[in-house]
């Protein structure tokens, strides 16, 4: 197995079995979640895609 390097998201199961993801930033703390988990590692890695994606979204204070 290779090295890892931070920043990273890593897949992981839960109790029940199902997917869920963890993003880690530069100094290896985890700074965020998926708020679900799923049946099928692909959906996890959907959610991945998704979050990636969303780095330019606007940012509200409400």
């Amino acid at each position: 197995m290779s090295a890892q390097t931070y920043p990273c998201y890593k897949q992981k199961k839960d109790n029940k079995g199902q997917w869920y993801w963890v993003y880690y930033a530069k100094n290896g703390e985890e700074i965020s979640r998926s708020s679900e988990s799923y049946v099928n590692k692909s959906d996890c890695e959907h959610g991945i895609k998704l979050t990636k994606a969303s780095g330019s979204d606007p940012i509200y204070t409400v």
